[in-house]
C-alpha cells in the first residue's frame, strides 16, 4: 500500500485563553464566569475603591437640560431607541389637542416628574461624593455606583463627575443597542454578561442604595438587596433609602406584606423614605458615619488625601517576587 502524503506543515494552535470558540462556548462558560469576578475585583483594588452607594432607579427617561428640552421615553431599559410616537409624553400643541391621547397626556406630566427625580439623584450623588471626598485614607470611601446606563443611573454617576470623584458604572449586555452613559469614571466602566455576577458586585461592595422611582429592573435589584438584608446574608449593614414617597406608596403597599404575615414588622425599618436630597443625605451620612466609625480600614490615616496614582497589585505589594509572563 503507497504511503499516504507527508501532511503540510501545522500552525500552532492558539493558547487555551486565546480559543474565542472555546471561551464562548458552554465548555468555558465557568471561566467567564470566574472573569466577571476577578476582572472587577482587580479593577476595584487598582482604583482604591473601599466601598458604594449605589443608585436605582428608572432607565426610560432622558433629562431635560433646559426649559425648551424636549423629554423622550425610551423603547426600553437601557435602550438608545425612542419609544413608539403613541407612547411618548405630549409635547407642545398637543398638550391642548382634544384628540390627544390620556396616555400622552399622562405620560407627559410623569416626564416633568421623572425631570426632577433626575436632578434631585445627580444633586445627592454630588453631595455624597464631596463629603465622601474629605474622609480621606487610602481608598476611595462610599463611591456612587450605578447601572451605568441612562435616566437616573446617569444622573448619579453625573452628579459624582460633576463632584470631582470616582463614579463606577455597572452595565448589562442586552441584545439591543446600548451604551454606558458618558460620566462613569474611565477605568470604572463595566459590562457584564450575566446579570447574577452584576447583581454581585451591586451588593459586595454597597454601604448604602438609593432607589429613585423605576419599574421591573429597579424593583428587582432593590427586592434583591431587601431579601440580602432580611435574611441577614449581608456581613455588613446596609441603608436603604426609598427616594419620592409618593410614587413609591402607590406602586407599591409594603405594610399590607406585614398586616397579612407576609414579612415581619421589623422588616418595614429594612428601609426609610425621603422625598428631598437634603433629607437622603441626613439619612446616608449618620449610617455611613457608622461604618468609618465601627469599622476602620487596615492602615488608613484618617484625613489623608487619597493617593492619586493606582493601587500596586497584591504581587508588587506583598510578593514574593515572581516573573512577570511575556505577552
Amino acid at each position: 500500500m503507497a504511503n499516504p502524503p507527508k501532511p503540510a506543515p501545522l500552525a500552532s494552535a492558539p493558547l487555551a485563553y486565546h480559543n474565542a470558540p472555546f471561551l464562548d462556548s458552554p465548555d468555558g462558560r465557568i471561566l467567564r464566569i470566574m472573569a466577571e469576578y476577578e476582572e472587577p475585583m482587580a479593577r476595584f483594588r487598582r482604583e482604591r475603591i473601599q466601598d458604594t452607594v449605589v443608585f436605582f432607579g428608572s432607565a426610560r427617561f432622558r433629562a431635560m437640560e433646559t426649559a425648551s428640552a424636549e423629554l423622550e421615553l425610551l423603547a426600553n431599559t437601557g435602550s438608545t431607541e425612542p419609544a413608539p410616537q403613541e407612547e411618548q409624553p405630549a409635547r407642545g400643541d398637543e398638550l391642548s389637542c382634544k384628540e390627544t391621547s390620556s396616555l400622552k397626556l399622562t405620560r407627559a406630566k410623569a416626564a416633568v416628574e421623572m425631570a426632577r427625580f433626575y436632578e434631585d439623584a445627580r444633586k445627592l450623588a454630588s453631595m455624597i461624593t464631596e463629603w465622601a471626598m474629605t474622609l480621606g485614607g487610602h481608598r476611595h470611601r462610599f463611591v456612587i455606583c450605578s447601572g451605568g446606563g441612562p435616566g437616573i443611573m446617569e444622573a448619579a454617576n453625573r452628579g459624582a463627575y460633576e463632584a470631582g470623584g470616582k463614579t463606577i458604572g455597572l452595565n448589562i449586555h442586552l441584545p439591543y443597542e446600548q451604551l454606558p452613559n458618558p460620566w462613569i469614571t474611565p477605568a470604572l466602566n463595566f459590562e457584564f454578561h450575566y446579570f447574577f455576577m452584576r447583581k454581585y458586585w451591586f451588593a459586595y461592595l454597597a454601604k448604602a442604595l438609593v432607589v429613585f422611582p423605576g419599574g421591573f429592573g429597579t424593583l428587582d435589584e432593590m427586592f434583591e438587596i431587601l431579601t440580602l438584608a432580611q435574611t441577614q446574608k449581608l456581613e455588613e449593614k446596609i441603608t436603604v433609602v426609598m427616594y419620592g414617597s409618593k410614587y413609591w406608596n402607590e406602586v407599591i403597599n409594603l405594610k399590607v406584606l406585614a398586616e397579612k404575615g407576609a414579612i415581619s414588622p421589623k422588616d418595614l425599618e429594612l428601609f426609610q423614605f425621603a422625598d428631598t436630597p437634603e433629607a437622603a443625605f441626613a439619612i446616608l451620612k449618620a449610617s455611613l458615619m457608622e461604618h468609618i466609625n465601627t469599622e476602620p480600614v487596615l492602615g488608613e490615616t484618617p484625613g489623608q488625601p487619597v493617593p492619586e496614582g493606582p493601587a500596586p497589585s497584591a504581587e508588587e505589594l506583598l510578593g514574593p517576587g515572581i516573573a512577570r509572563t511575556l505577552p
